[in-house]
């Protein structure tokens, strides 16, 4: 300070390198232990601050528990709280609904007493009147009923479901007609006659034909005279209006109980029991009727002496206690008879089931007679017809055995024709090699040689009828025709069913080739009595003609033998004959130009409706040969022929081919589908059935309906896929059933399915 004495201290060095060591090394060690006590105190106070903080924590921690703890609780008293209010909630409603129920039903019951209330005082002003007239109420009632008896009776008088059935028992049963007594021994004869004629049929030499011929005559003249008996005794019985009763009866019974069964017998006391139970019934029913009628006698008595009393312009005996007395009694006996009869089962026709069983039993045993009649009657009537029919034919050659003698005339006529022909045909070749060459003399040659040949066929056509009649009496009353008659050959042309017609020579016809046809076989096209038709020839030696006769015959039999020939859905065979200069078998078909499925196909494609209708017609052909046990194994485009549009036909296969050379031909294909059914193709050799034709018939329908089709349908799978092409759905359920490898349908199934019923 100013003034002071005392002298400054000593100043510190700038850098504390220049201070003394001692003193350096004295005020680090201080400077440590000062910065120890400072680090201790600040850990002391870090964990202080650490316990603090722990203790804070924990009792957050325990205070947070708490609350939490308080709050669950809180909950769960919200929550039984809330419960507590939707019971109550629920129990509010459920009063209130049952409060509303019973003021609806109060409200009900008061309506109801209401009604009752107007109803009693209604019924009080009723029996007020009851009480008024009484008398008058009883008597309407009374007479209500009785006029609803009288309806009953007039309505029913007796002619009841019984009383029907009763009549026609008795007209069954009392009118019938028995067999002609001549009808046994006519079986018995017509035994022996067929006996002697499958002997004759039998017969191989001419040796025993004579006493078989002599034995069938006697056994004939037998038949004959039974046959005349018979028919004498049947015109005298009323058979066709009988017939008429009992259909009468029977369409009347059937109107009344319906149909009934014929399974089994309802044994001989049906009828017994029938009557016993129709007469106790009309027992019960007349002494009800007794005790009406007497009780409502005794009240019209009453009634009358009533009328009696009262009249005062006549005298009367009739006093007080007369019409007093007892009438409260007739009036109650007449209403208990009267209701006993309208409520009676017997009035209303009821029947308890012991009295249906024996009405039934009757039923039913009476249209058993019925039906037995009917069937003795019906062959009664078709023996009538047969036996009047053989008795003409037996009149016919009664005196002359039928001979062939007409037939040989028409071959002599045709043999005569056919030289005719050819020496004109000769002329005809020599004009035109000629060298003055004269064409209107070749013209009139060949208009000769068409007038020759039209009129040979003329005489073929009536060759043909006599062999028609001959076969008919060979298979009839003379089957020893033949055997007596060899030359005649009448067993060929029965043997073939009229097909082989031995008249026919390649030679006859002016035939045009048809090369285009011809790859296979000769094809010519030429016309046979004014209809065009297709030669096929098939090289035959001896072995092949016998197959090729046998398979053209069974071919043809499975067409004529059809009950209607017009739809039979198989090309017809006109005639087979054997050329007399070549080793060729002709079969003659009907010729349709471009009428092969393949050419209306090309030309202008059938449409879904024409399809349908063509391809009925070849299951319809496929139908009738499989029935026959002949399998096609040829079903391709070129052998299905089309008429009109909508006429389909199976056309005639390879008759020198096997089945199994016809199946795996390659012409059996349409378009890019194979027609060979799967297991042909999986098995060589094994012979086709008409499963395999059923597979190529749905080929040929797919085909119809996807010709662009290039896909693979011979996958050899259970169940071939085609759902790839877009096709109607009845097609698509058919050709599904078709195009597998099991399970096919046949060809009468398949005309059954949708597909062809849809357009009928």
């Amino acid at each position: 300070m100013p003034g002071s004495t005392v002298c400054m201290p000593k100043l510190r060095p700038a850098f504390p390198d220049q201070s003394p060591f001692s003193m350096k090394e004295k005020s680090t060690a201080t400077a440590q232990h000062a910065a120890n006590l400072v680090k201790k105190k600040m850990e002391l106070v870090e964990e202080n601050q650490r316990l603090k903080a722990e203790r804070e924590t924990q009792r957050r921690e325990d205070q947070l528990r708490d609350s939490l703890s308080e709050l669950q609780k809180l909950k769960e008293e919200t929550a039984n709280y809330a419960k507590e209010a939707e019971r109550w909630k629920v129990e509010r409603n459920t009063l209130q609904n049952q409060s509303e129920q019973l003021e609806k039903h109060l409200k009900v019951a008061k309506q109801e007493v209401q009604a009752m209330r107007g109803q009693l005082k209604k019924k009080e002003k009723q029996v007020d009147k009851l009480l008024d007239s009484a008398v008058a109420e009883r008597f309407c009632r009374l007479a209500e009923r009785v006029d609803s008896l009288r309806g009953l009776r007039e309505r029913n008088p007796g002619n009841t479901d019984s009383d029907s059935l009763t009549e026609s028992i008795n007209v069954v049963i009392n009118n019938s007609i028995s067999a002609p007594v001549a009808m046994e021994k006519l079986e018995s004869a017509w035994r022996d006659y067929s006996l002697a004629q499958e002997k004759l049929k039998a017969c191989q030499t001419k040796e025993q034909l004579g006493d078989l011929i002599d034995n069938r005559n006697k056994v004939r003249g037998v038949l004959a005279a039974t046959v005349e008996s018979f028919l004498q005794e049947t015109k005298c019985l009323p058979v066709r209006q009988r017939m008429d009763k009992l259909k009468e009866v029977s369409s009347s019974l059937t109107a009344v109980f319906g149909p009934a069964s014929m399974e089994g017998d309802v044994g001989e006391q049906a009828f017994e029991q029938y009557y016993q139970w129709r007469t106790q019934r009309s027992r019960l029913t007349s002494s009800v009727r007794d005790g009406t009628d007497k009780a409502l006698k005794a009240l019209c008595t009453w009634s009358e002496n009533v009328g009696k009393f009262f009249c005062l312009s006549a005298k009367t005996v009739v006093g007080v206690n007369d019409i007093v007395d007892g009438v409260n009694e007739l009036l109650k006996q007449a209403e208990i008879n009267v209701a006993k009869e309208l409520d009676s089962p017997l009035s209303v026709g009821e029947q308890n089931n012991h009295e249906t069983k024996v009405v039934s039993n009757a039923f039913h045993k009476v249209m058993q007679h019925i039906q037995s009649e009917q069937s003795l009657l019906s062959d009664i009537m078709e023996k009538y017809l047969l036996n009047t029919k053989f008795k003409g034919e037996m009149l016919q050659w009664q005196n002359a055995s039928p001979t062939p003698d007409s037939l040989f005339s028409v071959k002599k006529r045709i043999r005569s024709l056919r030289a005719q022909l050819r020496w004109r045909q000769v002329e005809e070749a020599s004009l035109e090699e000629a060298e003055d060459f004269d064409l209107t003399e070749i013209l009139k040659k060949k208009e000769e040689i068409a007038e020759t040949r039209n009129t040979l066929f003329q005489e073929i056509g009536q060759e043909r009828k006599e062999y028609m009649k001959l076969s008919a009496l060979a298979e009839g009353c003379c089957p020893e025709l033949p055997l007596l008659y060899p030359e005649a050959d009448i067993h060929s042309h029965m043997s073939s069913g009229g097909l082989v017609v031995k008249s026919l020579d390649r030679n006859m016809f002016d035939a045009e080739p048809m090369k285009e046809l011809s790859g296979r076989r000769p094809l010519v096209c030429t016309e046979f009595q004014g209809q065009r038709v297709i030669l096929k020839g098939y090289t035959v030696n001896e072995e092949a003609e016998a197959r090729v006769l046998e398979r053209t015959t069974q071919f043809h039999r499975t067409r004529t033998q059809r009950e209607s020939q017009t739809d039979t859905g198989i090309l017809p065979l006109l005639a087979l004959f054997f050329g007399k200069s070549d080793p060729l078998a002709y079969v003659m078909v009907p010729y349709f130009p471009n009428g092969s499925l393949w050419a209306v196909q090309a030309a202008k494609p059938l449409t879904a409706t024409e399809t349908v209708k063509v391809m009925r017609g070849v299951a319809r052909g496929l139908r009738a040969l499989h029935a026959a046990g002949v399998t096609h194994a040829s079903l391709n485009p070129n052998n299905i022929f089309v008429l009109h549009r909508h006429q389909g036909m199976v056309g005639d296969y390879d008759f020198i081919k096997t089945p199994v050379q016809r199946a795996m031909d390659s012409g059996m294909v349409a378009g890019s589908i194979s027609l060979v059914a799967p297991e042909l193709c999986q098995t060589q050799g094994t012979p086709p059935t008409p499963a395999c034709d059923m597979y190529s018939y749905g080929c040929l329908l797919f085909w119809l309906h996807a010709p662009g089709f290039n896909g693979d349908l011979d996958s050899g799978r259970l169940a071939l896929d085609i759902s790839g092409v877009k096709l109607e759905a009845r097609l698509q359920a058919l050709l599904s059933k078709l195009l597998v490898c099991v399970g096919r349908l046949t060809a009468a199934e398949t005309l059954a399915e949708d597909y062809f019923l849809s357009d009928q």
